[in-house]
């Protein structure tokens, strides 16, 4: 009666992202799935956790999420406008041009941090530090980069790390 047992993981509900194949939920709707939220108000800030699929509805999906969370975490108009914007810039960016293989998964953390918010972006896009673009400014030949302009003036870089193929970055949405 040897037969080996094959080791099956469960779905990851981790907090933070995570790089496990087997780990992966893919998205079942329209809907972005919440892979984690906090346990009580009491316990914890709001935070949600979402992944998705790269391709048409990346983008919208993001943005729906970072909407929902801005309504949860009680952020007011300016903040909550700010982070949709920075969230709607940063997946585009990833999405467009980061190159990411076409069944990769785009993970954003939102999560309050004191009076702020910070953003978590994992994706396996060609690899892009945020602080080293954001100094050449808009190419106005081109049309670009005016996103990520935007995404400087309104969020501080608290730390970016290509782990394992994947870009990490971790904002701040500044005051």
């Amino acid at each position: 009666m040897g037969g080996g047992r094959s080791r099956r993981h469960k779905p990851c509900d981790q907090q933070s992202c995570c790089d496990r194949p087997d780990h992966r939920l893919p998205p079942t709707s329209d809907r972005p799935p919440v892979i984690a939220k906090p346990r009580a108000e009491s316990d914890t800030q709001p935070a949600t956790t979402v992944r998705l699929a790269v391709g048409p509805g990346t983008v919208t999906r993001a943005l729906s999420a970072a909407r929902t969370f801005a309504g949860t975490a009680g952020l007011g108009a300016d903040a909550s406008d700010r982070l949709a914007v920075i969230v709607e810039e940063w997946v585009a960016n990833i999405v467009e041009h980061g190159r990411p293989a076409p069944d990769s998964l785009v993970t954003l953390r939102l999560e309050r941090a004191g009076q702020g918010v910070r953003l978590a972006f994992s994706d396996a896009g060609v690899a892009f530090d945020l602080r080293e673009a954001a100094d050449t400014g808009p190419n106005l030949e081109r049309g670009g980069g005016a996103g990520l302009a935007l995404i400087a003036a309104w969020s501080e870089v608290e730390d970016y790390r290509r782990v394992r193929g994947r870009n990490r970055l971790t904002l701040r949405l500044r005051s």
